[in-house]
């Protein structure tokens, strides 16, 4: 498949959702480092929830890939692709106190809820009616996922 050529429309979609896609690798890894690396009282509840959110996050990744590709253009090829287009900030601390981790985790997916909106956007501009709807579940799972970190405080 070529690249398509001339709508501004798409073309400005393809290019949010391919940084929606570094954005959601970013916090992927971010949170499966947490999952790996939490301690203290709480390590079963929080290193579970990680896991889960992780798993969650991940699940949205070859759906965002696949919109952009159906659209006819390339998607990330690379982790200095996602590196190049990220917004959520790596955390490489070697000892990140859980309620940090916490913290971090649900300011990030509460930016991830504000990229979707401007996605969505872009989608309905686009008339791109699947990837408007995609994007209503995967902002319900993002603040589903703020308001589980935000209690576990």
């Amino acid at each position: 498949m070529t690249t398509k050529s001339g709508d501004n429309a798409d073309k400005a979609l393809a290019d949010a959702m391919n940084g929606l896609l570094a954005d959601s690798f970013a916090l992927y890894f971010k949170t499966k480092n947490f999952h790996w690396h939490v301690s203290g009282p709480h390590f079963r509840d929080y290193h579970l929830m990680f896991d889960d959110h992780a798993a969650q996050i991940l699940a949205i990744t070859d759906a965002i890939a696949e919109r952009v590709r159906k659209n006819g253009y390339r998607t990330l090829t690379s982790i200095g692709d996602i590196a190049k287009r990220q917004t959520i900030a790596d955390n490489d601390a070697a000892d990140v106190p859980a309620e940090k981790m916490l913290e971090e985790l649900r300011d990030d997916n509460l930016a991830l809820v504000s990229t979707l909106r401007e996605v969505k956007d872009l989608a309905d501009q686009a008339d791109d009616n699947a990837t408007d709807g995609m994007i209503d579940d995967w902002t319900d799972e993002a603040q589903e996922r703020a308001w589980f970190l935000a209690q576990a405080r």
